[in-house]
């Protein structure tokens, strides 16, 4: 199997700092949080006593820890954070492996996913953001750069010529009927 050279987009210079930001946040907050590590103000690692400031103002989820919060938090520290690190060396080396959209495609989707349980938490738990405005701004990116993931990988071919198409994998597909 053969894939076309990946070539850099404009989009990619807007998605590799998000995937380093994304790194960052699973490692600093969301794996430190998902196994347990206290947050408060005295907390033992000072990422999560800032986090502490951030809850208490805008989300106090993060203070009770739901299950679902948790899980969201685990998934992004040992699922999606291996994925980003996969996708950031690929896109900065421009990396034509031919399992490199599908890889992008599985990341996009169970990102989109994972944030879509977390604002279910959110929005329909017990305590919702007070402020939207600071909330959202916050938040939202982390659903919005995963949609630009399955628009720079998707398949170009795909949808655009009726008789011949690319599946996500990169392999030929016979002509439809």
């Amino acid at each position: 199997m053969t894939s076309r050279p990946l070539v850099r987009r404009r989009v990619d210079y807007l998605l590799l700092p998000a995937f380093v930001l994304g790194m960052i946040n699973a490692i600093a907050l969301s794996l430190p949080e998902g196994l347990g590590v206290a947050i408060a103000p005295d907390s033992p690692w000072p990422v999560l006593r800032w986090l502490h400031t951030w809850a208490v103002e805008q989300e106090p989820q993060h203070l009770v820890m739901p299950p679902a919060l948790q899980a969201s938090l685990l998934y992004d520290a040992f699922v999606q954070l291996p994925l980003l690190v996969v996708l950031t060396i690929g896109l900065w080396k421009l990396k034509s492996w031919p399992w490199l959209g599908t890889l992008a495609m599985i990341y996009a989707v169970s990102a989109v996913m994972n944030m879509y349980f977390y604002f279910m938490q959110t929005f329909l738990g017990p305590d919702s953001p007070p402020n939207l405005w600071i909330y959202l701004p916050m938040n939202l990116p982390w659903a919005i750069v995963p949609i630009l993931v399955a628009y720079r990988f998707w398949p170009q071919r795909l949808g655009r010529n009726r008789g011949t198409g690319t599946s996500i994998a990169g392999c030929s597909q016979p002509p439809s009927t």
